[in-house]
């Protein structure tokens, strides 16, 4: 609230601003009957933000505070909205009956959400994880990361640029720094990577490590939350196959690059799973391919038989498409915060579990390694299954907010709570009819107001009959109203059981949750293992639907990809208009230069192969006939940098800080594809730069595939035996071009820019006129592109590799050329001009 308040506030907003004052940096959802509302700037912000009325209340006299509300029973919507929008909210509830309160109604904050501290169901999408991490820099950098949601908690120490791109990989939806980094650049690059990232900031002494950050955090917002917190695992990046942002970005694992969306993306592809456990896991998957040989066959074999036995996976996936999200509700029932409905799910998921290792045991002497060990990690929770049955009713009623949610016949307390509530009328008019007979009254008759409750009532000539037993409670003009110990007794009964049906469902149902989260461990195992058979049958599902094979995995240094497709490209395109192409790498053919046209292919080769390499390394089969490769440790991908200008950094800045890193971190048993490198700067430049860049993989012994237009680098292979040349394959008709995306060997003849121009609809002057500048350029080309050093220290100096930059001059035979006129010739003259051009031209190289 700006300024302060000299007007004195209702009680209400006196309470209100208590409580606010407790949670500055929340929105504060305070309940008012059936809706929350927000006051002052919160409601100015919020209603701004969502699109709601702006309203206002009488906070005092002459006093009116801005207010929006949303109703209660659809807040989630709005609470998830401003989640994404990176505030903390907290949920002010009224703790007491309003029938009940005497004066003004208790309220306290029950519940308060972080965007990186969301364990509510109802607020996620199913198939996406909601990160909070914690970095501390040092020598190495400590992060940390929480999952709330799924119970999941990690942990490592790594160098302060892998610990970024790890916080990339996991796009974390908060995270939490040091105060001392406020001014840091550090929180401009996250920013600039993760735009909706929330960063909030801690006391440095509350930042031994990432973990001790995150517990901290925990304490401050949900402390009920800490002492049923999983234990923190620490993990070893270095155990998968590295990717770094760029190329994560590059190669659209996750999201395309056109809207940021998951269509179009490698997991679009792949996503077959069927239950949203097996969705997460899927993209755990493809960011953190694996390393060890034997764990990729080990995943490739239980792929295998899932490609084989369509029957049984058509069986298991429509057992999986059946049960909840148990990973979730599992940890939701160890932190204490499962609801009825939830445990509903849960029993109902235990009841497929016998249904799901019933399949499996079909085939049980024929599974692979990895899918006996999944079976036999399967527990069916019999027990657990029978004790939900009976103590919860089919559709249970909310915690706290309605009934029923336990079972009739499960407590006979409570049973005998619900006749009274049911029929109380019957055990009026009983009772009525009783004191009738009694008492000799037939005129006597039992009745309700809301000031005096139940009453027994007698006109006013009987009222002197009415035995000692009866008291007066008032008196009319006409009757005289009475109560008696037993009538108070039931009335006390009957208006109290609804309160005490209420209390007791919570403790009943109280009682049931701490039961299911002594098995929380063990859910959490076979949730896990359910993940992990649904992310086996749906790359089994893609590999039989779009015809992908396994590929051999080889000790040796080389890469076979036989009739390889880029896997998303072939299904916009359809498998009949998507061209493949062969890749063959080894010792002797390390590096590849790729030339041709733009559009013909380049781009989407370099990065089908890179795509095929991970997913061969998550255990799939591949877009191929026929694959065979060595395991790598990392892929690098340098592929243009358009969205790097709005972080204020330009094209050429970015692509050669990407090359600085991929030189500096490549290995030989890495893998790396480039792009159009050099092309950010002037052309003699960016073709030494290229040159020296290429020389250096090479060296390094990476296997390297690189697109370009610098048809100079194709003269690489006079000096080095482990380059190949191959070109994108265009097809002239009739003074048209054609792409057919084929990879040739060899180098391209010409780059046909203007044609590609052409194709792309470009005023047909500009074309002509092109054309007559490439040809004036062409006859005008210099002698050497640049002079090769001379000296250095004193001592003569030329390298053999940089002789392509000498470039032969032609200028006089273009010259004698010009003058001749072909008409006056004889064919003796034009054939002894023609040879003296040959020895000229010889001798001029």
């Amino acid at each position: 609230m700006r300024g302060s308040v000299k007007q004195e506030l209702t009680p209400m907003f006196k309470q209100y601003l208590q409580i606010k004052a407790q949670y500055p940096d929340c929105i504060l959802f305070f309940r008012l009957g059936d809706f929350y509302e927000m006051f002052f700037e919160d409601a100015e912000r919020v209603s701004q933000l969502l699109g709601l009325v702006l309203t206002k209340r009488e906070a005092g006299k002459d006093f009116f505070a801005p207010m929006c509300g949303v109703p209660a029973e659809k807040a989630d919507f709005y609470i998830q909205r401003l989640l994404e929008l990176g505030f903390k909210i907290a949920i002010c509830e009224q703790v007491e009956d309003p029938a009940l309160a005497k004066g003004l109604v208790k309220r306290e904050v029950v519940r308060t959400y972080t965007p990186g501290l969301n364990a509510e169901i109802a607020f996620l999408k199913g198939k996406e994880k909601v990160y909070l991490s914690a970095l501390r820099l040092g020598p190495k950098a400590s992060l940390a990361f929480l999952e709330l949601s799924c119970g999941e908690f990690l942990h490592t120490e790594l160098p302060i640029e892998k610990a970024l791109a790890e916080i990339i990989k996991k796009e974390p939806k908060e995270i939490l720094l040091p105060e001392n980094l406020k001014e840091d650049e550090l929180v401009q690059r996250l920013k600039a990577l993760l735009p909706n990232l929330t960063i909030s900031f801690l006391p440095e002494r509350e930042f031994k490590d990432g973990v001790s950050a995150i517990k901290f955090y925990l304490e401050l917002y949900q402390p009920e939350l800490k002492e049923n917190l999983s234990d923190p695992l620490w993990y070893y990046p270095e155990d998968y196959l590295y990717l770094d942002e760029p190329t994560k970005r590059n190669l659209e694992l996750l999201r395309n690059l056109w809207d940021n969306s998951e269509k179009y993306s490698l997991y679009w592809i792949l996503d077959e799973t069927v239950s949203p456990m097996g969705g997460r896991l899927l993209k755990d998957w493809i960011l953190y391919p694996l390393r060890s040989p034997e764990e990729i066959v080990k995943r490739q074999r239980a792929v295998e038989f899932f490609f084989e036995q369509r029957a049984l996976r058509r069986s298991l996936r429509e057992a999986l498409q059946k049960i909840y999200d148990l990973e979730r509700i599992a940890n939701r029932c160890k932190l204490r915060l499962a609801n009825p409905k939830e445990l509903s799910l849960l029993r109902h998921s235990l009841s497929l579990l016998p249904q799901i290792k019933e399949i499996l045991s079909k085939e049980k002497n024929f599974l692979p390694q990895l899918l006996l060990e999944l079976y036999q990690e399967l527990q069916e929770f019999t027990e657990l299954y029978e004790v939900l049955e009976k103590t919860l009713v089919e559709d249970p009623a909310p915690l706290n907010k309605g009934t029923p949610i336990i079972k009739k016949g499960f407590s006979s307390e409570l049973d005998e709570l619900r006749s009274l509530k049911e029929n109380a009328m019957e055990y009026l008019s009983t009772l009525e009819k009783r004191l009738r007979q009694e008492t000799g009254l037939p005129n006597l008759k039992l009745g309700y107001n809301r000031v005096f409750g139940y009453y027994l009532e007698l006109p006013k000539a009987q009222a002197k009959l009415a035995p000692p037993t009866f008291e007066r409670k008032q008196t009319l003009t006409n009757a005289e109203r009475f109560t008696t110990k037993e009538l108070k007794e039931l009335e006390v009964k009957i208006v109290t059981a609804e309160e005490k049906i209420k209390a007791l469902e919570v403790a009943l149902f109280q009682e049931l949750r701490e039961r299911v989260a002594k098995e929380a461990p063990l859910l959490h195992k076979t949730a896990k293992a359910l993940a992990i058979l649904d992310v086996l049958q749906a790359l089994a599902e893609v590999a039989d639907r779009y015809g992908y094979t396994k590929p051999e995995i080889t000790q040796e240094r080389l890469l076979i990809v036989e009739e390889g497709r880029h896997p998303v490209l072939e299904r916009i395109l359809g498998p009949q208009n998507f061209v493949s192409n062969n890749l063959r790498m080894d010792d002797k053919a390390r590096l590849h230069i790729i030339t041709g046209p733009n559009m013909g292919g380049k781009s989407t080769f370099l990065r089908q192969n890179a795509l095929i390499i991970i997913l061969a390394q998550m255990g799939s089969f591949v877009p191929a006939s026929y694959a065979k490769m060595p395991v790598f440790d990392r892929i690098f991908t340098r592929i243009g940098a358009g969205d790097e200008l709005i972080r204020g950094r330009s094209t050429f800045m970015v692509e050669m800080s990407e090359c600085a890193n991929i030189l500096k971190n490549a290995t030989s048993q890495s893998f790396v594809i480039l792009d159009e490198i050099g092309r950010g700067t002037s052309t003699y430049d960016g073709l030494s730069l290229a040159w020296a860049i290429a020389e250096t993989l090479y060296q390094k012994k990476v296997f390297t595939l690189l697109a370009t237009h610098y048809f100079e680098l194709t003269d690489l292979i006079k000096t080095y035996e482990g380059i190949k040349n191959y070109h994108v394959e265009v097809k002239e008709w009739e003074k048209e071009i054609i792409f057919l995306y084929r990879i040739k060997e060899g180098p391209a003849n010409q780059s046909y820019g203007i044609e590609v121009a052409k194709l792309a609809g470009l005023d047909e002057e500009v074309i002509k006129r092109a054309q007559k500048i490439l040809a004036h350029l062409e006859e005008k080309k210099v002698k050497k592109i640049w002079e090769i050093k001379k000296r250095e220290k004193g001592v003569e100096y030329r390298t053999m590799q940089l002789s392509i930059f000498s470039t032969p001059s032609y200028e006089g035979i273009i010259e004698k050329l010009k003058k001749i006129d072909p008409n006056q010739m004889t064919p003796l003259s034009a054939l002894e001009f023609l040879y003296q051009l040959k020895k000229e031209v010889e001798g001029n190289r």
